[in-house]
């Protein structure tokens, strides 16, 4: 149906359009709770982060420490027995000694052959748990090693070699139990010796 130009004008007016006046200050407070999300995502992740590099650093001084108490217990399982090893050295010693002394004064051979049967039995005792002689003669002296009780000079071997035990050191798996009492050989033309021995050390002429 057409409407005539009467009917058209008995028609009211549209209403004004009216702008939304709260979307322009909705958008700012949008942004600015999503930077405040933002900083709040970096602060967290950083966080993260650091805990992460807290926690990797206390695993690691864990297993330090684990394997610093593993090596602590191996080490006193080697040398639990060190103090009651030494108890037994003299007696090696005076074994030694009865040995000497009996080759020099022509003992008879049953009552040497004896005696090197138990000095024998001690040493493969020791052996078992971890003990072996320090063989110095003929070597450098080593204070690490050995303990000069004298110095004797001779030009028959170079300065500074072993020419006599006096008591035999002994290592306790390999680390040194009792150090080697010795002679060490003085070079007559030398006067100023570059072995570094004890002050205490005698000079035999």
């Amino acid at each position: 149906m057409t409407l005539s130009k009467s009917d058209k004008e008995a028609l009211p007016d549209d209403p004004p359009v009216q702008e939304d006046k709260t979307a322009p200050a909705a958008a700012p407070e949008a942004a600015g709770e999503l930077a405040e999300l933002q900083n709040k995502l970096e602060e967290k992740t950083k966080e993260a982060e650091e805990n992460y590099v807290r926690l990797l650093r206390l695993a690691a001084e864990m297993e330090n420490l684990r394997k610093r108490q593993e090596r602590e217990r191996a080490e006193l399982l080697q040398f639990a027995n060190e103090n009651l090893i030494k108890e037994f050295l003299p007696i090696v010693d005076n074994l030694e000694r009865a040995m000497d002394h009996g080759r020099q004064l022509e003992a008879p051979a049953a009552f040497l052959d004896g005696i090197e049967l138990v000095h024998q039995g001690f040493l493969k005792a020791l052996e078992r748990y971890g003990v072996t002689p320090l063989n110095s003669a003929g070597q450098q002296f080593d204070p690490a090693f050995h303990s000069a009780m004298m110095q004797e000079e001779t030009d028959a071997v170079p300065d500074c070699t072993i020419i006599k035990e006096l008591q035999k050191g002994y290592l306790l798996n390999q680390r040194l139990l009792r150090p080697a009492m010795v002679v060490v050989a003085r070079n007559p033309q030398n006067e100023h010796t570059s072995c570094r021995t004890d002050s205490k050390v005698q000079e035999e002429k």
